[in-house]
């Protein structure tokens, strides 16, 4: 029996985390926060000092990454090497390194067979960036969402990432401009994704629509 996949791309604190979270939840699929792999390989930049920028140096840090996505107790967890290192990937610093290591086509090689790989599997709820421009072109159903830039790093600032507002909404400004503009799958919308502007909306009635729109 053919898998399902659904997926929910957009910028910085377009709510997009929190909704998969929620949607995956109602429909009882998985939920694969694919931004974590990009964290996870910016983490692993800076823990082995590797210069991202050097390909050759950065292809050896991906033959030997083993990067892995589990779920425990209806939470996901990233392991690198068998190491948890879910709590060390929400840092502003590794936020902003992993927008640029995502632009890296060897990086996006690496973590492309693995995410399909995941749907392959199981039903799920694929959050990130390019999941319905790239990664999956063929998804059952795409969303793309949004929120204008204030509302987006009020939300990001209630996290508590330690910033104030202001650097908050420089971080996200700075970062959507750079993953809108890569060369390499750019932050946008595909062509057949239904678009939400979740800037008045709560989280409910955001996965309320999604539910409408797949029926």
């Amino acid at each position: 029996m053919a898998t399902k996949i659904i997926t929910i791309d957009g910028p910085a604190g377009s709510g997009k985390t929190t909704v998969s979270k929620a949607l995956a939840k109602r429909l009882d699929w998985i939920y694969v926060d694919t931004g974590a792999l990009y964290r996870g390989v910016a983490y692993e930049v800076t823990r082995t000092g590797t210069d991202y920028n050097d390909d050759n140096a950065l292809e050896s840090l991906l033959a030997t990454l083993a990067l892995e996505l589990v779920n425990e107790a209806g939470a996901l967890r990233l392991l690198s090497s068998g190491r948890d290192i879910t709590d060390l990937i929400r840092t502003p610093e590794i936020s902003m390194l992993a927008s640029a290591v995502s632009a890296k086509p060897r990086v996006r090689a690496a973590l492309l067979d693995m995410q399909r790989s995941i749907a392959t599997k199981t039903d799920a709820v694929f959050e990130g960036r390019d999941m319905g421009t790239v990664v999956f072109p063929g998804a059952d159903y795409k969303f793309f969402l949004s929120a204008d830039l204030a509302t987006r790093a009020m939300r990001r600032h209630s996290e508590g990432s330690g910033q104030s507002l202001c650097e908050v909404e420089k971080d996200i400004a700075k970062r959507d401009k750079n993953d809108s503009e890569r060369e390499q799958a750019p932050l946008k919308a595909a062509d057949d994704a239904v678009l939400i502007d979740s800037t008045d909306l709560t989280v409910e009635e955001v996965v309320g629509r999604i539910l409408q729109e797949i029926g």
